[in-house]
């Protein structure tokens, strides 16, 4: 069972009967707002939007429907439906929880000054530090043209063996390439899912080289559906959700 279908598995166990009371489907992220008053948030793949003024082909309305059939959007190959479904598991899975670590994923994170550290997406503000602290950083990214630290996304498989540390975007859900990308770190000492799509489902990565979580808990939903409906993302997001990290093992 890949991790897709893992995260559909054990979100199918917590949906119940909870229902949809909104979906906004914006430029940056997707939420899903739940019955119950939680939401979740994915990363939209704007750039790979088609079909002309339908962007969306798929189930018709979804506010109103059951959390459950969201859910089983993860078995399109569609990355927009894909974002409706982790979305509306993160609504379901990412709440508050006294045992996690608040904060930014590095402030939790231990760094070795001869640490090699791959990571999968571009996480801007976290680079100046991961500079500092560790002995080089390549970034793996959708990019038409490399440089030194910023490489094609199709390099992580090859290089990412040789790094102690990885950092992989959460969007590598949505677009299928996670499986991969974390039988290529099984060497590294610490592997973090990173970002606002992350599922902080632990078990999901129980038979991963998976080490923490790093995802949010949204704490002001209104706010976040405003900001996802105006094309707003994390920058946005700030004061609106908690950053939220869960170790899984030492």
């Amino acid at each position: 069972m890949n991790i897709r279908q893992k995260i559909k598995e054990r979100s199918l166990a917590l949906a119940k009967d909870i229902s949809v009371t909104d979906v906004r489907i914006g430029l940056g992220y997707t939420t899903v707002l739940l019955d119950n008053g939680q939401a979740g948030v994915a990363y939209t793949f704007h750039r790979e939007l088609t079909g002309g003024c339908n962007v969306f082909k798929g189930l018709r309305p979804l506010a109103g429907r059951q959390a459950s059939e969201l859910l089983g959007l993860f078995d399109s190959t569609d990355m927009i439906e894909s974002a409706v479904a982790l979305a509306a598991s993160n609504a379901l899975s990412n709440t508050p929880k006294e045992w996690a670590l608040e904060g930014d994923a590095l402030e939790h994170l231990k760094l070795h000054p001869d640490d090699r550290v791959g990571m999968v997406g571009y996480f801007a503000p976290l680079i100046p530090l991961l500079k500092k602290r560790a002995k080089s950083l390549k970034i793996f990214e959708q990019v038409e043209y490399q440089n030194e630290n910023l490489l094609p996304e199709q390099d992580a498989i090859r290089e990412l063996p040789h790094c102690q540390v990885a950092l992989v975007t959460s969007t590598s859900i949505l677009n299928h390439t996670i499986d991969a990308i974390l039988d290529a770190t099984r060497s590294c000492r610490d592997v973090v899912m990173l970002g606002a799509s992350t599922p902080l489902i632990p078990d999901v990565f129980t038979d991963t080289p998976v080490t923490m979580l790093s995802g949010v808990v949204v704490t002001r939903p209104g706010e976040i559906i405003r900001i996802v409906s105006e094309g707003g993302g994390m920058r946005f997001f700030k004061n609106n959700i908690r950053k939220v990290n869960i170790r899984l093992k030492s």
